[in-house]
């Protein structure tokens, strides 16, 4: 049965150490949830973005939460590079697993499907194969040889943690068309989420909504956190703050700017539940 937590009780189901999946920029992102998770002070997260990641791996390593991240890019967009993610990967504190976004789905589904390992073939011919030793390449079984494919190992985060619009009282999450969230949480041990709401009623009976719902059998706990995606947006809900987005770009630029971000906008006691007080204005 799904569990109804608190945002910091939801937060605390991590552990140090654990394998994190989180969603890119364009989705659903657990802003609240990341904030919850740098008070707790946890260290040594492995992070796998699915398949790229923004200002939620950014602070997370800048905070120093994170110990290696798997991820196809990280990046702020069209505000440029991640800051804390550049430094720490110059200062030699991130162990980097490169990959690409076809690997990451595709490593992800193989832990879906309870599988070992998924082959794909277009990363044949790159530098990728290089630097990433448990990417295996075979020739095709199935013909008379000559026919190389990549063998990727599956895999299967300890967590998969992501936000969105809604859930209902069984526990039952609205995704919409972000089938990303739903291979994560396929394949991961726990899904913790945190929602806008929680609504009355059975999102899985409704024939309009059932195709967009997560089952809450895949779904471990939940946690109402208003505006948990910001400042990043919501569809069809809110859009992002681009102002605030911009100010973060320019402080975390620094070591001094971003621990004055974070004193201002993470570690603040009452941080979300004033960004949820100005939603409800």
């Amino acid at each position: 049965m799904t569990e109804t937590l608190t945002l910091d009780r939801l937060a605390g189901r991590i552990a140090d150490g654990a394998m994190v999946a989180l969603p890119p920029d364009y989705s659903f992102v657990p802003m609240a949830a990341v904030r919850a998770l740098v008070r707790r002070g946890l260290r040594n997260l492995q992070v796998v973005t699915v398949p790229q990641a923004g200002i939620a791996a950014d602070i997370l390593i800048g905070a120093g939460c994170v110990a290696t991240i798997e991820t196809a890019a990280v990046s702020l967009g069209e505000l440029g590079n991640a800051p804390r993610f550049a430094a720490a990967v110059e200062g030699g504190r991130l162990a980097i697993r490169d990959s690409t976004c076809p690997a990451i789905h595709a490593a992800l589904q193989a832990g879906e499907k309870g599988v070992p390992f998924m082959p794909l073939r277009g990363l044949i011919g790159s530098d990728l194969l290089r630097v990433r030793p448990d990417w295996q390449v075979i020739d095709n079984p199935l013909t008379d040889g000559g026919d190389p494919i990549v063998l990727l190992p599956a895999l299967k985060p300890d967590v998969a943690l992501f936000h969105a619009p809604y859930a209902d009282e069984h526990g039952n999450v609205w995704l919409g068309a972000r089938r990303e969230l739903v291979t994560m949480a396929h394949a991961a041990r726990e899904t913790l989420v945190t929602v806008e709401e929680v609504r009355p009623g059975d999102l899985l009976a409704d024939e309009t909504l059932a195709a967009g719902t997560l089952p809450a059998l895949y779904v471990t706990a939940l946690a109402e956190a208003p505006r948990g995606a910001w400042p990043l947006g919501l569809a069809g809900r809110y859009e992002a703050d681009r102002a605030h987005l911009a100010d973060y770009a320019r402080r975390a630029a620094s070591e001094e700017g971003f621990a004055a971000y974070c004193a201002e906008h993470v570690m603040a006691a009452g941080t979300d539940e004033a960004t949820a007080a100005c939603a409800a204005e």
